[in-house]
């Protein structure tokens, strides 16, 4: 869980938690099992003790750089969306963070490509009201369903305001009747 309830405000609540496709470490498998195969044809092909070890180092230092690093990258990557924000969290050793708060989103723009689109993923723009550029969640599996879902919770908090706005200081300018 990317957010524990000690980081929920009174009243907030998990509406969704999200990490990237698994297309993101499908390149990183595929490199595993290439590196497996040298690692037992260099067992298979008479070569001397020091040429091995030093093609099973070699091969290792590449497991490491490019299988182990991008899997633990894609296992600490989450989003999470409550029903007063959108959190990022990354990092393997350092933790980094974002949050958004829903009031502030003015724009969720949702990217497919053909192979997104096979596989039910895709990428989603959130643009707030701020200075800083925006949120990119990359690789979000049932990217359909998280946008409208996203929909759904920011037009649940809209004011009816013509301006779209909902600043928590701000009364509601719903009509009582």
């Amino acid at each position: 869980m990317a957010l524990s309830e000690d980081n929920l405000i009174d009243g907030e609540r998990v509406v969704m938690e999200l990490r990237e496709h698994a297309k993101a470490v499908i390149w990183p498998f595929l490199l595993l099992i290439v590196l497996f195969v040298a690692a037992i044809a260099s067992f298979v092909v008479t070569i001397d003790d020091i040429a091995r070890w030093i093609l099973l180092g070699v091969l290792a230092v590449v497991a490491v750089i490019w299988v182990v690093v991008p899997w633990l990258r894609w296992r600490t990557t989450s989003y999470t969306v409550t029903t007063q924000r959108i959190a990022e969290r990354s990092g393997i050793v350092t933790r980094v963070g974002r949050d958004i708060p829903l009031y502030r989103i003015n724009d969720i723009a949702l990217e497919k490509d053909l192979v997104d689109r096979l596989l039910g993923c895709g990428t989603l723009q959130v643009s707030d009201a701020t200075e800083k550029a925006g949120m990119v969640l990359r690789d979000v599996p049932r990217v359909d369903e998280v946008h409208v879902r996203l929909q759904e919770l920011l037009h649940a908090r809209d004011d009816g305001s013509d301006d779209g706005e909902w600043p928590p200081s701000e009364p509601s300018r719903r009509r009582r009747r």
